[in-house]
């Protein structure tokens, strides 16, 4: 029961890191493309660390608001191919963690 309550807690986690994420990456005065990458990639990272049983969730937990919000501004096939890159970004960051963990319980 208490791994239930905290990968809900983990889910609900994700999103709001991934919201907190994709609305500072909204902003009009905001073009640090780099440091939304890396808030992607660690916040995923931690919680596939955290987490390790199911690093795809909170992968797309945090990762889909950013390209959600780019095909929602310019609705083309382009934006489309181009949040598939940008969430591939989260995608790598929770499966690190993942192997990070694991390779902690090996040793």
């Amino acid at each position: 029961m208490q791994s239930r309550w905290s990968q809900w807690v983990l889910l609900i986690a994700a999103v709001v890191l991934g919201l907190a994420i994709a609305w500072v990456d909204s902003r009009p005065h905001w073009d640090d493309a780099g440091i939304t990458a890396g808030s992607l990639f660690l916040s995923a990272g931690l919680l596939g660390l955290i987490g390790p049983r199911r690093p795809w969730l909170w992968a797309l937990g945090i990762g889909v608001w950013v390209p959600l919000h780019l095909v929602w501004q310019t609705p083309r096939l382009g934006s489309l191919l181009g949040g598939l890159v940008i969430l591939a970004i989260p995608m790598a960051g929770a499966y690190a963690g993942m192997v990070v963990r694991r390779m902690i319980a090996v040793a």
